[in-house]
């Protein structure tokens, strides 16, 4: 091989090893200090197409709007937060409304929040993810009185 070959191949893979060191800050850096989350506004809920996304029918719900959630099983089994006009941050972060002791949360793993009448769960880019009865919680989704929120090892019960 050429000089010139090889200087352009040492390049490219200092190039591409220096893109993954600051991947792995981005991803360091959201779990520490979370996202950004403009808590007046909320994020638009639609599906692609760009249309509202059907209700799915809900197995054994109760009717009526969630009142509260709260932590279901575990050492903080009982904390929990009243839903009100104002979201409800879940996560590890100590400016968080319902603050986890879970090493499977983020610092702000996911909210909840009030729109046109609903109330809908959001992941906040978490790691591991939110799970909203079973799913994965990949864009707002509505919450009904009776679901289960799953962040890591805790479970928390959506209540009237």
């Amino acid at each position: 091989m050429s000089e010139l070959t090889l200087t352009l191949i040492k390049l490219g893979f200092l190039a591409l090893l220096w893109m993954f060191v600051l991947a792995v800050l981005s991803v360091i850096r959201s779990d520490l200090f979370g996202a950004k989350v403009d808590s007046r506004a909320p994020a638009p809920v639609l599906a692609q197409g760009g249309r509202t996304p059907k209700p799915v029918k809900p197995s054994k719900k109760k009717k009526g709007q969630p009142g509260s959630v709260t932590i279901a099983d575990g050492p903080q089994a009982g904390v929990g937060a009243t839903l009100s006009a104002e979201p409800v941050v879940i996560g590890r972060g100590s400016d968080c409304q319902i603050r986890l002791d879970d090493d499977y949360s983020s610092t702000r793993h996911a909210r909840l929040f009030q729109s046109e009448g609903e109330w809908w769960v959001e992941d906040l880019g978490s790691t591991n993810g939110t799970y909203l009865d079973g799913q994965r919680v990949s864009r707002p989704v509505p919450a009904e009185i009776g679901g289960s929120i799953r962040i890591g090892r805790t479970t928390l019960n959506i209540a009237k």
